[in-house]
C-alpha cells in the first residue's frame, strides 16, 4: 500500500489576513483524521503543535481514548488513536519518519489554491503505488500552510473542487477526500 504518513500542521499556518499564526486544536480533527488515517492505512498521523497548553489538551483526549474509560467503551477509537503522534514541529515529523524508514519522506503539500507545479491525484497515486519511498501528506489548518512549506514540498497536490464556486472545506473533510482519492478502492483495482 505504500509508506504514507500524514501531518496536521497547526504552526506555521496562515490566518485569513495571511499572517503567520498558530491555530487551536479541534477535537473533531483529532478523532476524525485518526479514523480516516487508520481506515486508509496511514502509518502515523502527526499532530504538529508547539504550544504546551494545547499539547496538554491533546494528550488528555488521546489518553482518555487509549487508556481511560474511552478505551474500553470504544475499542475502535482506541485502535485509530494508536497511530497518532503529537510533535512540536515539522522537523520533528521528518526526523521521526527518517528514523522509522531509514530515509527522509517525499513531502506532499495540500492547499485549496492552485500552484504552477501542482500534480494530479492520478499522478501521485501512481507514484505512491510504484515507489518504495515514504510519503508525507501535509495538511494545514487555518488558512493553509505557509509559503515556505508549500515551496519546500516535493509535490503540491491539486485542490479539491466541487461543482460550485465555494471552496472552503474543513481540513478533516479534505483529508478524507484526499485519502480516498489517493489510497481508496480504486488504488487496489489498478
Amino acid at each position: 500500500m505504500g509508506n504514507v504518513y500524514l501531518a496536521l500542521v497547526h504552526h506555521p499556518v496562515y490566518n485569513k489576513h495571511l499572517e503567520v499564526v498558530t491555530t487551536s486544536v479541534t477535537n473533531l480533527d483529532i478523532h476524525d483524521i485518526a479514523r480516516s488515517s487508520r481506515t486508509y492505512g496511514i502509518k502515523n498521523y502527526y499532530i504538529v503543535h508547539p504550544s504546551s497548553t494545547m499539547k496538554q489538551l491533546i494528550n488528555k483526549v488521546l489518553n482518555f481514548w487509549q487508556e481511560g474509560y474511552g478505551a474500553s467503551y470504544n475499542p475502535d477509537r482506541k485502535e485509530a488513536f494508536r497511530i497518532v503522534k503529537l510533535v512540536d514541529s515539522l522537523e520533528d515529523v521528518m526526523l521521526d519518519i527518517e528514523k522509522i524508514e531509514g530515509k527522509k519522506p517525499l513531502t506532499v503539500s495540500t492547499d485549496a489554491r492552485l500552484y504552477p507545479n501542482t500534480v494530479s491525484y492520478n499522478f501521485l497515486r501512481k507514484k505512491i503505488k510504484d515507489d518504495e519511498n515514504p510519503y508525507l501528506l501535509l495538511f494545514g489548518t487555518g488558512w493553509g500552510l505557509v509559503r515556505e512549506v508549500m515551496e519546500s514540498a516535493n509535490y503540491i497536490l491539486e485542490p479539491i473542487y466541487g461543482p460550485t464556486d465555494y471552496n472552503h472545506l474543513s481540513v478533516r473533510s479534505a483529508v478524507a477526500i484526499i485519502l480516498d482519492r489517493l489510497l481508496g478502492e480504486e488504488w487496489f483495482c489498478k
